[in-house]
């Protein structure tokens, strides 16, 4: 049995080759960035006005005051979207202009519609006039002042999100390089699972395989594809052999069983993929929930092998602190970052183990970050998963945790 240190460090070292491919932005979200991804140009585009009113030549307003004012002839109005083009521009002239609107060439600051005085009426104006010397550049947006060339959007290796799509159409990119999805194939193993989809009864000996349902659903949270393997019963282990050796010719990359992996009459998991040409690279890890786990590595192939533990927690935690970690490598995306809580109660447990607890964090009436274990920590309990907002990370080589120690978090779901 090794450490959880030392199992990391193995599952560190070891990446997936995951090819890229070309997607369009609007099937982008929640993908990976495969290159850093620069502006091909400057936004805004162009001077645009940050108010309505009327674009004026500050030059012709020198030396204007209240007892010196000036008329300027209304020439067009431009609204967000128009050509600015004017071609009967004359001395002393203004057009009016709309928020958004592109500034003329021949202008260079605005006046807000709240300021203007209208010649001869409000009701049908022909002139504005203007009754002091105004400064350059008032209420202008001037361009490339948001994104210039050469900007960076977004950095290889970054979950491409909702606010990165905004900036991709707003600055004209139709595709972008993504990794691809990797594939994930998941089985359980077990005589007491059933399907309860296709079995409505489920005698009290049984059990609904839930493994297989929460797993798949953090598709919708990782960018992987994640397929249901089904159930083989302890019975049948030619079954997975046969599974693996199918799959080692698929493009499958990452194959996860749960169940028989420990050292019991009906384990036979580290056989068929000793069998099977995997290489183990551990099996039992000094960890709670989820010890009986084991990671080898297809030999001559691009894939790997997890075999979790059947009881449901101990299955979920296996899957958040080693297999999730392996994707993100394999995806170049950077290691995901703990966040210190401080320990609302106190806590033991075996000094040579690491736990992982699930637990609450919130922010306390100062304004910290707290901590609390929550109750039905075994790993057949699921209660205490639906209530908990992260994972705690008990370290090892300490045994008593007391209160306001800072202990390693991370979100309960990817």
């Amino acid at each position: 049995m090794i450490s959880y240190s030392k199992a990391l460090q193995i599952i560190n070292k070891t990446k997936l080759k995951i090819l890229n491919q070309k997607v369009s932005i609007n099937e982008s979200l929640n993908r990976i960035s495969a290159e850093n991804i620069y502006s091909k140009t400057i936004y805004p585009s162009a001077n645009n006005t940050a108010f309505d009113g009327f674009a004026i030549k500050t030059s012709e307003t020198r030396n204007l005051s209240r007892t010196k004012s000036k008329k300027f002839k209304i020439l067009k109005t431009i609204a967000a979207g128009d050509n600015p083009i004017i071609k009967n521009y004359q001395k002393n002239s203004t057009v009016e202009i709309m928020t958004g609107g592109i500034i003329p060439k021949y202008y260079d600051s605005i006046i807000p519609i709240e300021k203007i005085k209208f010649y001869p009426s409000k009701t049908k104006p022909t002139h504005i006039i203007v009754e002091e010397m105004l400064s350059k550049h008032m209420y202008v947006r001037f361009a490339g002042t948001d994104y210039k060339m050469k900007d960076l959007i977004i950095k290889k290796g970054e979950i491409i999100e909702p606010k990165h799509i905004m900036a991709f159409a707003t600055l004209g990119f139709k595709h972008i390089l993504v990794k691809k999805k990797p594939k994930i194939i998941f089985i359980s193993t077990g005589n007491e699972l059933v399907d309860y989809k296709k079995n409505k009864k489920v005698n009290p000996w049984q059990l609904r395989n839930s493994n297989n349902h929460y797993l798949i659903s953090l598709k919708n949270y990782i960018p992987c594809k994640i397929i249901d393997g089904g159930i083989i019963k302890d019975s049948q282990p030619k079954k997975l052999k046969q599974k693996i050796k199918k799959i080692s010719k698929s493009d499958i990359d990452i194959v996860l069983t749960s169940g028989a992996v420990s050292a019991g009459k009906f384990d036979f998991v580290p056989n068929i993929v000793r069998d099977s040409g995997i290489k183990t690279c551990f099996k039992n890890v000094a960890i709670r929930p989820g010890k009986p786990i084991m990671f080898g590595k297809f030999k001559k192939k691009n894939k790997v092998f997890f075999g979790l533990p059947g009881n449901p927690i101990s299955s979920a935690a296996c899957f958040r602190f080693f297999v999730y970690p392996l994707i993100r490598n394999s995806l170049g995306m950077k290691k995901e970052l703990k966040f210190k809580t401080r320990l609302k109660g106190k806590f033991e447990k075996k000094k040579k183990f690491t736990r992982f607890l699930k637990g609450i964090s919130n922010i306390d009436k100062n304004g910290k970050i707290e901590l609390k274990i929550l109750k039905g920590q075994e790993s057949f309990k699921i209660k205490s998963l639906v209530s908990a907002n992260v994972w705690a990370i008990f370290k090892s080589g300490q045994e008593k945790f007391k209160k306001n120690d800072l202990i390693d978090c991370i979100m309960l779901n990817p």
